[in-house]
């Protein structure tokens, strides 16, 4: 069964192709294209690509097309990316102004182009399904919570990857089952004591922490949308919800005026005074430069934040794992999270932290560590061909 994965931005068309026969499970191909002004052009080059290169001898060999949509009104989980799921995708554009629209153009486009092939979305927001109502609700007004006025949280197929990864590593096949079969069976899947405690730190770009409890997500730092929790790259993150119309009221500032500078000069670039990259935020830094310290601290703060708190809901951890761009490619910022918190159990091995491998696994843990700190690349796509072929099955 071969499922082509599109990972979609306003300027950016990325992909992966994959063959999953049975147990099999492999990557056929990879690609992608950058200043994408036309995503229908793009579309065409990479089924050209595909077929070129002998990854597949027609489009007909494609069983599916995965996409990984943001939000929607009303709808999560792995779904047909028909028109009342767009359309309600359409009504929470604002929420995600960066990710929903291209995501909604490009499954029109796949359709049209490929009426006979079914394409599938697995919500960011699924994973939280059955996080504690607690967890996931603002204390707002009943009539702002029925418009979606809540926590939905996000980053949900690489959090799951990691909880189903984490728990394999840790010797936990029971837990790894229920989480590969969440999405089909729910939560009913039964799993041996004791609990497994994981949180799980996703760093890049946009980054966001997780709290899982034998596989199943008690709550994500990222809320109504990916505007929210830790510090992003361009993104601002937690901020008070008086902060903006105070400064709309004492400035004259428009709210289209906010949310561009909320998006695109907030978060790193922010506080480091332009630098959105890690790598020039550590560059920055070494040259005794204020700012990039700064944003280095207040990423490290803010993550550390949410461990804390996961790790208290949860009554302690068996687990903390990295993940993501930032968190995998970086042992300064592993080192400074999890530095002084060995009454925690969380005790680094400097040496294990520094010569951890770029895109491999790794055990960073001392080895009295109560906590097993790992490095655990994700893998979104992989995530999403696993929810699109049980979908089909189904």
């Amino acid at each position: 069964m071969k499922i082509l994965v599109a990972n979609l931005g306003s300027t950016s068309f990325k992909y992966r192709l994959y063959d999953l026969s049975g147990d099999s499970e492999r990557m056929l191909a990879r690609g992608g294209f950058e200043r994408v002004a036309d995503h229908a052009a793009a579309i065409e080059s990479c089924l050209a690509e595909l077929q070129t290169g002998g990854s597949i001898a027609s489009e007909r060999d494609l069983a599916a097309i995965g996409l990984k949509p943001i939000i929607a009104r009303g709808i999560t989980g792995c779904v047909r990316m028909d028109e009342p799921v767009l359309q309600a995708m359409e009504a929470y554009n604002g929420l995600a102004p960066a990710h929903n629209p291209p995501y909604v153009n490009g499954a029109r486009l796949f359709a049209r182009r490929l009426p006979s092939i079914p394409v599938i979305g697995l919500f960011e927001t699924a994973f939280y399904q059955w996080a504690p109502e607690a967890a996931m609700r603002y204390a707002v007004p009943e009539s702002w919570h029925r418009q979606g006025v809540r926590r939905w949280g996000f980053h949900g197929a690489s959090h799951k990857y990691i909880a189903e990864r984490s728990a394999q590593l840790l010797g936990r096949p029971d837990v790894a089952d229920r989480v590969r079969r969440l999405y089909v069976d729910g939560p009913a899947t039964p799993v041996q004591a004791p609990e497994l405690r994981v949180v799980s730190c996703h760093l890049g770009g946009s980054s966001s922490v997780t709290g899982i409890r034998d596989g199943l997500a008690i709550g994500n730092s990222l809320g109504m949308s990916p505007q929210s929790g830790l510090p992003h790259n361009n993104r601002v993150g937690d901020l008070d919800s008086f902060a903006l119309p105070f400064l709309m009221r004492t400035t004259g500032m428009s709210l289209d005026e906010a949310e561009r500078q909320m998006c695109k000069e907030g978060g790193l670039k922010g506080l480091s005074g332009g630098m959105n990259d890690l790598r020039d935020i550590l560059a920055g830094i070494a040259r005794g430069e204020a700012g990039p310290r700064l944003a280095f601290d207040v990423l490290v703060h803010q993550t550390r934040h949410w461990i804390g708190a996961y790790a208290f809901e949860l009554d302690g951890l068996d687990a903390l794992v990295f993940t993501a761009g930032i968190a995998e490619n970086n042992p300064e910022i592993r080192e400074a999270i999890c530095a002084r918190l060995d009454r925690m159990g969380i005790r680094i091995d400097p040496a294990a932290n520094r010569q951890a491998a770029r895109g491999r696994e790794a055990v960073l843990s001392a080895p009295d560590s109560p906590v097993r700190i790992l490095v655990v690349p994700t893998n979104e796509e992989l995530v999403i061909a696993r929810e699109v072929k049980r979908f089909l099955e189904r």
